[in-house]
């Protein structure tokens, strides 16, 4: 059975490392005691709801390398020891919990991808009941994965609130492919089809690797905005700012669901990394933009891993989300 496991003030009190003249996050930090959380929740001033979706049985299923559901512990961790300051304040976030999908995960190993993707569909019906309590509550939900799979349950979980919704994506890729079976590559596309959402734009696309029947259905359809990595970075067509900027544009009539894959960003350790991507700098940036500009609906931070299934390993994963984390509280 899936369920969903509360953070409670003694883990953050145990993982919160405490010095003598300094105040750090997990020293202020709310949370909730008790599984009626949602009552908790509705009474507590926080804005951000911090929640993990540690699987990798969506990333499996569209045939990338599993580890995405080694990132929620360390970068929880790390986050609630960084500096409590005036422009940092742990009260405005409420450490909520995470999934345990470890008995699903493990009825996850060997099979193959059509009965991955039946599984991902299990996951979607877990995720999606509590982003819509979290927003129904009207708090913003902060997720941190996990694949990019879970954006669909994001959005369906938001949308049953708040009506359809638009989203921006900083990814290599379109995670637009077909109805084939729920994995990490056509979460927006279920979404879409679903009336979850409406308008679409992804910031970065690499042209080796989104196929020209995406490609020209992005160009065909109003409601999809693409800008590429290589007119940006290679050829010079536009800035990165500018990337950002028509981004924020083409969603800003609805809430806006802020979403980062990890593998964009070059030698991340993640389901599919690039040598070639953009830089640590430039995610910061993506994610203060858009939290100052747009509407936010949710954050949701994919694909990170601290350690693959093939054996790799980095224990910098976790204070990069940290970083792009506590830039979005601040910019909030």
């Amino acid at each position: 059975m899936i369920h969903f496991r509360i953070t409670g003030r003694a883990y953050i009190d145990a993982h919160t490392s405490k010095r003598p003249g300094e105040t750090k996050l997990g020293e202020k930090v709310a949370c909730v005691h008790s599984d009626d959380w949602e009552a908790e929740l509705k009474r507590s001033e926080a804005k951000f709801v911090l929640l993990g979706i540690p699987e990798d049985i969506g990333v499996r299923a569209n045939y990338g390398v599993g580890g995405a559901h080694t990132l929620w512990e360390p970068a929880l961790k790390t986050l609630l020891n960084v500096q409590h300051t005036d422009k940092l304040q742990g009260d405005s976030l409420l450490v909520l919990g995470a999934f345990d999908f470890r008995e699903l995960m493990h009825g996850a190993e060997h099979k193959d991808a059509t009965e991955l993707r039946a599984l991902v569909a299990q996951v979607d019906e877990a995720v999606a009941p509590v982003i819509k309590k979290i927003v129904a509550c009207g708090k913003i939900p902060v997720v941190i994965g996990g694949g990019h799979n879970n954006a669909y349950p994001l959005l369906q979980g938001t949308a049953e609130v708040k009506g359809a919704i638009n989203c921006i994506n900083l990814d290599a890729h379109s995670d637009y492919r077909k109805m084939e079976g729920r994995h990490s590559g056509n979460g927006f596309r279920y979404a879409k089809a679903k009336g979850f959402l409406d308008r679409y734009a992804v910031i970065g696309l690499h042209e080796n690797y989104n196929a020209q029947e995406i490609v020209t259905e992005f160009a065909a359809d109003p409601a999809l905005h693409c800008s590429f990595y290589e007119d940006i970075f290679i050829h010079n067509k536009l800035s990165y700012t500018q990337s950002i900027r028509d981004a924020i544009v083409h969603t800003s009539a609805k809430p806006v669901g802020i979403e980062l894959d990890l593998d964009c960003i070059e030698y991340t350790l993640s389901s599919a990394a690039t040598p070639c991507g953009i830089t640590a700098l430039q995610a910061r940036q993506y994610i203060n933009t858009c939290a100052g500009f747009c509407d936010v609906a949710y954050l949701h931070i994919a694909e990170g891993a601290t350690k693959l299934r093939n054996g790799k390993e980095s224990s910098y994963t976790a204070k990069l989300i940290t970083y792009l984390l506590t830039d979005f509280l601040k910019a909030g």
